[in-house]
């Protein structure tokens, strides 16, 4: 398990990533060719990764997103330590907060 800031990253087995997951579009790579896990919205800083792979996000900002890695990459963010991770598939889970009523994903 990895964890950078506000995103925790979990490696899993092929077998076990759903199949509704294998449906969900491919997330974009931003301007400097990383896939971004998440954005800050106070600072814009982003913990992205920097490497071959596949990001699978659900339009759910609370159900997690998928990575698929064919080879090794790295996370990288303006405020941590990079994070090296190698080939293989992650379920990547933002911290949520609760506030009155309702559940969000912790803004940045």
């Amino acid at each position: 398990m990895f964890r950078q800031g506000d995103v925790l990253i979990i490696p899993v087995a092929e077998e076990s990533v759903p199949a509704r997951v294998h449906t969900l579009p491919a997330a974009p790579r931003d301007a400097r060719g990383r896939l971004v896990l998440a954005l800050g919205e106070a600072t814009g800083h982003a913990h992205a990764v920097v490497g071959q792979g596949t990001l699978l996000r659900d339009a759910d900002p609370l159900r997690p997103q998928h990575l698929q890695l064919t080879s090794a990459a790295r996370v990288v963010h303006e405020e941590h330590d990079a994070i090296s991770l190698p080939p293989g598939w992650y379920r990547v889970v933002r911290q949520r907060e609760y506030v009155p009523g309702s559940v969000r994903v912790v803004a940045d």
